[in-house]
């Protein structure tokens, strides 16, 4: 049994090529690309994956790996599965930036501590809206709905050296202000809430200069964050859900609109 070069190099891509898109939004998306999940669980993850997916996919480009046209196919592969991850990471980015804003409005700025899943300093408020959003994240079967997207991707946008244009990144890029947009109505009812408490003790601060307010102030903050967390703490569910549909959105975008 003799084979050829041609068939040598369409078997090594018909592999290579969907395993480096899934890796590459494997490494990028919300939960496998935590901290606590090693390199070689997502290697082994999208080594599955794309044995299970590579029979129903179309026929691939013939280049050779290390060709300028293999390098490009790389490098699109690539951009597209980490375009993909990336908008699930903003997503969750709204949750920690709203947690943020919360934190510092009442004092627990202070109170940090390591996020796993970005390997940064958090506010410990925004640690716990990461861990919810996480949780509700996998019962959704939101990692389902990913993979299923990668693989839908590849008919949408075939291997190819050409994938995302343009007009993609740049709906993602301005997609970013609705991260921010995000985080301000989860954070809004409490930075209200506090924001009152504070010009309460301006006014009480200037009836009585003799009042030690910071002694008095910081406390009652403090206190009155989690009474206003513990009653908005229903609503962190239904805006994540409400970014995270926004965030499928923008990806059937990407894929729909690139080519």
């Amino acid at each position: 049994m003799t084979l050829s070069m041609a068939e040598i190099t369409a078997w090594i891509g018909s592999f290579l090529w969907p395993f480096i898109r899934i890796g590459a939004m494997l490494m990028v998306a919300p939960v496998t690309s935590a901290n606590y999940v090693p390199v070689r669980v997502r290697v082994i993850m999208a080594f599955a994956i794309t044995l299970l997916v590579v029979p129903l996919l179309p026929e691939p480009p013939l280049a050779t790996p290390f060709s300028w046209d293999g390098i490009s196919i790389i490098m699109q592969q690539v951009l597209i599965g980490a375009s993909m991850g990336f908008v699930l990471m903003m997503v969750f980015a709204a949750i920690v930036t709203g947690g943020q804003l919360i934190a510092m409005q009442m004092g627990l700025g202070f109170a940090s501590m390591i996020d796993p899943q970005n390997g940064t300093q958090v506010p410990v408020l925004s640690q716990l809206f990461v861990i919810m959003t996480t949780l509700l994240f996998l019962v959704v079967d939101g990692h389902l709905i990913l993979i299923a997207m990668v693989v839908e991707s590849f008919r949408l946008l075939p291997i190819a050296a050409t994938g995302l244009d343009r007009d993609s990144f740049w709906a993602m890029a301005n997609w970013g202000t609705q991260m921010f947009a995000a985080s301000l109505w989860l954070a809004l009812p409490a930075v209200v809430s506090l924001l009152l408490v504070n010009i309460s003790f301006g006014v009480m601060a200037r009836a009585a200069p003799q009042l030690n307010i910071f002694a008095i102030g910081f406390p009652v903050a403090i206190v009155m964050g989690f009474v206003v967390i513990y009653y908005t703490l229903g609503n962190v569910a239904p805006q994540f859900n409400f970014v995270l549909m926004q965030g499928w959105d923008l990806i059937d975008l990407l894929l729909g609109g690139g080519s």
